[in-house]
């Protein structure tokens, strides 16, 4: 199964690195079948196709959305005027839904490695390694150096009438020409108010025909340099004071800005941008399928055309996101393997030769199952074993699970080391009957906590496991901080617990069910000090009877 980066024992580190209030110096390497680069409409699509195609999915957002300034989006259908925030709210619960995690922080460098996967360097020294990567970085606005202009950008300067047009109809426009592309739009704002004044403050290379039919259709022409953006009182656009000091008045501004593909971090890939055909900036090329010229790496959204508002944005990820998806599918079939990205991110954690593990049974696992008679016990996400290992010295017949072959294999080799029989079983709790068909007297879940999905298959077979009488015992660390805002300037939170069925949750279907469960315990607590903990943490610890009647 997955789960929290301590993955059912305790480590040296308790918890994931790189967010606020834990202060480890480690740093993580996480491995994924698709990495995205950007959380806004283009990657979170293409993270849903992903994680509901079974992908393991990883999407790293910094936070900074080309439509950031903007309050409402528009012309989305079923969304139309609601604020981009809540969009990717929306977005970012239905990738979770499906397992996909979105990461707080910011990708620093993309290179490949010698086996052909892709190294994604993060802020705060962590990685993740990715079969596939998907840039969805969007693209960076140059505006003009006029005063005014940026401080209004997204609001009452604005460049788009698909975006704003209806919003400013009949209303008093100008617009300030800096390039020549700046005329494309002008028809349209045209044809939405007859009160438009176009200024040519950079007129070099304009199309003379173009502006003399704008003339004659009555648009008014000023041949002047723009000074400045004026505001009001209020702070919303009044007018453009001209280079001679003359003021149109104005409700609001029209400018186009230049554009950049934020395309710096797959440099390392060798990938560069490459002119726009219109020359007013630049783009990362790709093909039908959304591939670049580096195969492997996908791009979707403004980064590959400016010129698509939010809704094409979020379709074309959805497409580039099927790609990949085939991409993966093929891959797999030609090495006759089904892959699982869950279980290449574990085996890699339990791959190495540093275990980074005490060897010892977690503190509150001791302390719940003292009063216990021995019977049957499942130990759901057991990591390298230590809890399993204690049940069964204690005369537990022990079932461990996990999905990570190199884990197993560690409580393989320590089990015939100490002469003890334990059944292992790997697989992931999402499985179709995970655990088979046998019942259990105490299922322990420590530390450990499973992808979501909509069904909640995992959450049923987990408490299917119980047998009438049985102990759920849940033991999860207490994650308030990972609520906590990053800097992802400097760090990259590497576990999105949103992503995972979490205590809270289990807690909530027991609560849902009173005549089949009895919760004797539901609450945090400091872990117990001793020999059997490596450092004082806060557990929320679960603790159920399911009802024999």
């Amino acid at each position: 199964m997955s789960e929290h980066p301590t993955h059912g024992q305790d480590q040296a580190s308790s918890a994931p690195t790189g967010q606020a209030g834990h202060t480890a110096p480690r740093t993580t390497e996480r491995h994924c079948d698709v990495a995205v680069i950007g959380g806004s409409a283009a990657g979170l699509a293409a993270a849903l196709q992903l994680s509901r195609q079974r992908r393991g999915v990883v999407v790293v957002d910094d936070g900074t959305p080309r439509n950031a300034p903007a309050a409402h989006m528009h012309g989305y259908l079923g969304h139309e005027g609601a604020a981009p925030g809540e969009l990717m709210e929306i977005g970012r619960a239905e990738v979770r839904a499906h397992g996909g995690e979105v990461l707080p922080g910011r990708v620093v460098g993309v290179h490949r490695r010698d086996d052909g996967r892709f190294r994604l360097d993060l802020t705060g020294g962590h990685a993740l390694v990715a079969r596939r990567v998907l840039a969805a970085t969007g693209l960076s606005d140059e505006l003009p150096a006029i005063d005014g202009v940026a401080e209004g950008w997204g609001r009452g300067v604005i460049h788009c009438p698909f975006c704003h047009g209806f919003e400013v109809r009949d209303q008093r426009l100008v617009q300030i020409v800096t390039h020549p592309l700046g005329l494309h739009p002008t028809p349209l704002f045209r044809h939405l108010t007859d009160r438009l004044t176009v200024v040519l403050h950079e007129p070099a290379g304009l199309d003379e025909g173009a502006v003399d039919a704008l003339a004659a259709s009555g648009v008014a022409i000023e041949r002047s340099e723009v000074r400045r953006v004026l505001t009001g009182p209020d702070g919303e656009v009044s007018g453009v004071e001209l280079g001679d000091g003359r003021v149109l008045e104005a409700d609001a501004v029209v400018v186009g800005s230049r554009f950049r593909a934020r395309v710096d971090v797959l440099a390392g890939c060798g990938l560069t941008a490459t002119p726009h055909p219109t020359g007013a900036g630049d783009v990362l090329a790709v093909d039908a399928r959304g591939e670049t010229a580096v195969p492997g790496v996908y791009a979707a959204g403004n980064v590959t055309d400016p010129s698509l508002q939010v809704l094409p944005s979020a379709a074309q990820g959805s497409q580039v996101g099927a790609m990949i998806a085939f991409s993966l599918a093929e891959e797999d079939l030609r090495a006759a393997a089904r892959r699982s990205g869950e279980e290449a991110d574990w085996d890699h954690r339990y791959g190495g030769p540093d275990r980074a593990w005490s060897g010892n049974p977690n503190g509150t696992l001791v302390h719940e199952v003292a009063s216990l008679a021995p019977g049957r016990a499942l130990d759901v996400g057991t990591g390298e074993g230590a809890d399993a290992l204690w049940l069964a010295e204690r005369g537990w017949k022990v079932t461990a699970t996990d999905i990570s072959g190199n884990a197993l294999a560690r409580v393989r080799a320590e089990a015939e080391h100490r002469g003890l029989t334990v059944a292992l079983v790997r697989g992931d709790v999402n499985d179709p009957a995970p655990f088979g068909a046998e019942t259990f007297d105490l299922v322990s879940l420590q530390y450990g906590s499973f992808k979501r999905t909509p069904d909640r298959r995992g959450l049923r077979s987990l408490l299917a496991a119980v047998a009438p009488g049985g102990t759920l015992l849940v033991v999860h660390h207490d994650l308030t901080s990972l609520h906590d805002p990053v800097d992802v300037a400097t760090g990259t939170r590497m576990y999105d617990p949103e992503a995972f069925v979490g205590v809270d949750e289990i807690a909530a279907a027991l609560a849902a069910d009173p005549g089949a469960w009895h919760v004797e315990t539901h609450e945090t607590r400091r872990r117990p000090p001793g020999a059997v903990s490596t450092h004082h943490v806060s557990d929320v610890v679960l603790r159920a009877v399911r009802r024999t009647a």
